[in-house]
């Protein structure tokens, strides 16, 4: 399965998720025609599209018919929908495939790299990870080579390293490059995912019952694997699961919020969401630090 083109309608986090691309068609109602609101709820942008995403860097993709291509805020189609498929903006730069081969554009839709690559990633910290073949490689904005491809996965940097694994995919190892390509942490961990604050979450173990934990940029466990589930430092704090509840660490790994909640995400401006039952019939709040 290319994860790289699965829709995800939350933006949840996912060790190893890697997800980046969006598929429109396999899992969206394609008849429904979304709208733009202002924090009022007043509608700014009336339903049009036959399918749309969220602002990112002043633009949001829009589909009509079989094509993608941008608005602006106002609801503007600055980017004439042209695109098999397309990314958010990042860094001035948007992914698209055209007949099957990813590029790049910029914000008024004039091609900066040429479609050529069998799947691409957005730019992060200046590189985007791009396919060739089998092989994850990474660019700059000119769209030449900085680190060839050579690794099985790979994700894009943060804080100056990006996560790479050799392997397959299902028993292959995850470690860490820095933006020369060098290895600064040695493939070893069964999953992991992107630093954020110093510190990045890591599995050992197979997914499914392996044992979360965290390291720093030296590569040394700081936070011992013991968790089912563990996100990524937020304000200080990590979500991280024991079973079925969720709970909240600090970067000594100790409970500032002891595991209690069925469902909870990253803390942002201060809060996190939080759920207290199922899907179907439970309840959410916000709780402070």
């Amino acid at each position: 399965m290319n994860f790289f083109k699965s829709f995800l309608p939350i933006a949840l986090f996912f060790i190893l998720s890697g997800c980046d691309k969006i598929k429109i068609g396999e899992n969206a109602k394609e008849s429904v025609q979304q709208v733009f609101s202002d924090k009022t709820g007043q509608i700014v942008i009336n339903p049009q599209f036959d399918f749309t995403w969220m602002f990112s860097e002043g633009l949001a993709w829009i589909k009509t018919g079989n094509k993608l291509g941008f608005i602006d805020k106002h609801g503007k189609i600055v980017v004439n929908p042209q695109f098999d498929m397309t990314n958010d903006f990042h860094e001035g730069l948007a992914t698209i495939e055209i007949s099957n081969k990813w590029g790049f554009i910029d914000r008024t839709g004039q091609i900066i790299i040429n479609p050529q690559f069998d799947n691409a990633l957005s730019f992060s910290e200046g590189l985007a990870a791009v396919i060739i073949g089998n092989k994850y490689g990474f660019i700059d904005k000119q769209g030449s080579f900085i680190i060839n491809p050579q690794f099985d996965r790979a994700d894009g940097f943060s804080e100056g390293l990006a996560r790479i694994q050799i392997g397959d995919f299902g028993t292959g190892k995850w470690g860490y490059i820095d933006k020369t390509g060098k290895i600064v942490i040695n493939p070893q961990f069964d999953g992991a995912n992107n630093f954020s604050e110093g510190l990045a979450p890591i599995i050992i173990g197979d997914y499914e019952s392996g044992k979360r934990g965290y390291v720093n940029k030296q590569g040394n466990i700081v936070i011992n694997p013991q968790f089912d589930e563990a996100w990524k430092f937020s304000e200080g704090l990590a979500m991280v699961k024991i079973g079925d509840k969720c709970g909240f660490i600090n970067k000594q790994g100790t409970y500032i919020v002891n595991p209690q909640f069925d469902w909870a995400a990253d803390f942002s401006e201060g809060l996190a969401i939080v759920g207290i039952g199922d899907n179907k019939n439970g309840k959410y709040g916000y709780i402070s630090r």
